[in-house]
């Protein structure tokens, strides 16, 4: 059995789950989001939780269980807290700044890069550090990529866009001649 399946989802106060027949709708103080219903996956709602169950015991039906009972368990955690994805803009000159629903990155072309964000995640800047939130985790850690994407991390000076808790290896270059 899954082990991440066989686990309840706590449904917490403020938050409604309804079981459709093509998808599952998660209402909740934050907005709404649904996730799609697999066939092969049962739903159950008991004593303010969701319990997931699969209907047999085929490969799909495995494979299908614990990444069901995570998606929704994001749904519902997005709904009642929200996510957040940090961004860290690390070089001379480089800096980040929010327009509106547009990210601008100074990022050394020569040129500003404007990204638009779409609906439902937004963005903050603290000094070089770019904070985007949003009720869902998918598209919000989409987004980040995205941003990353523009100028990733290099490793001799680890200058470019990465995520705050990354970690870059770093190269040692040109030991010179002597």
């Amino acid at each position: 059995m899954s082990r991440i399946g066989k686990n309840p989802i706590e449904i917490p106060s403020g938050v409604e789950v309804s079981v459709g027949a093509s998808e599952i709708q998660v209402k909740g103080p934050k907005g709404t989001l649904s996730t799609a219903v697999h066939p092969t996956v049962a739903y159950k709602i008991e004593d303010g939780k969701v319990v997931v169950n699969r209907v047999d015991d085929s490969r799909e039906a495995r494979a299908q269980h614990g990444l069901r009972r995570s998606l929704l368990a994001n749904c519902v955690e997005g709904v009642s807290k929200g996510f957040e994805k940090g961004l860290e803009v690390i070089g001379v000159g480089y800096k980040v700044s929010v327009q509106g629903p547009k990210v601008v990155l100074n990022v050394g072309f020569s040129h500003p890069v404007e990204f638009d964000l779409p609906a439902g995640i937004e963005g903050r800047v603290e000094g070089s550090k770019l904070l985007l939130q949003g009720i869902d985790k998918q598209l919000l850690g989409e987004v980040a990529a995205r941003i990353r994407r523009v100028r990733p991390p290099e490793p001799y000076k680890g200058k470019g866009i990465k995520y705050i808790d990354e970690v870059i290896r770093r190269k040692a270059g040109k030991s010179g001649a002597k």
